[in-house]
């Protein structure tokens, strides 16, 4: 996998890009990778995640904030067994990202998630999806 792949579009982590489960977009590899870019789960593109169950659950438009712990059926089967995989595979958790932004604000969380998901080396946005910065590629332990 060669560096120039990948690029992180910015320093910063916009609201835009925190999906209705909790996923931080900005994290993602389809998010971050050069070719057949994601826009992340709140863009309308055609591109991206068009067949994410969450992304499309007919209550995300009816809820205020467009997050799902603020739905009836939080947490759902499908986010809790999202969440779990990610748990087990990525040191992530939709839940835990969902209940910081309730508990807190998004502007709080997205500076943490700056702060964390940061490469202590090159300081650019890591990837969730693997265990390496794509700039850099120090190895990291999350």
């Amino acid at each position: 996998m060669e560096n120039a792949e990948y690029a992180i579009r910015d320093k910063e982590i916009s609201s835009s890009l925190i999906a209705p489960c909790g996923m931080n977009c900005a994290l993602c590899l389809a998010y971050q990778r050069e070719d057949n870019h994601c826009e992340g789960c709140r863009n309308k593109a055609k591109r991206g995640v068009k067949n994410c169950v969450i992304k499309n659950c007919r209550n995300i438009p009816s809820i205020k904030s467009s997050f799902c712990f603020e739905c009836e059926k939080y947490p759902c089967a499908r986010l809790r067994q999202l969440d779990k995989r990610y748990k087990d595979k990525y040191n992530m958790s939709m839940i835990e990202n969902l209940e910081n932004i309730n508990n807190f604000s998004l502007k709080e969380f997205l500076n943490k998630q700056t702060i964390r998901w940061s490469c202590p080396k090159c300081h650019e946005l890591l990837c969730v999806h693997r265990d390496y910065c794509l700039k850099c590629q120090k190895d990291i332990k999350l």
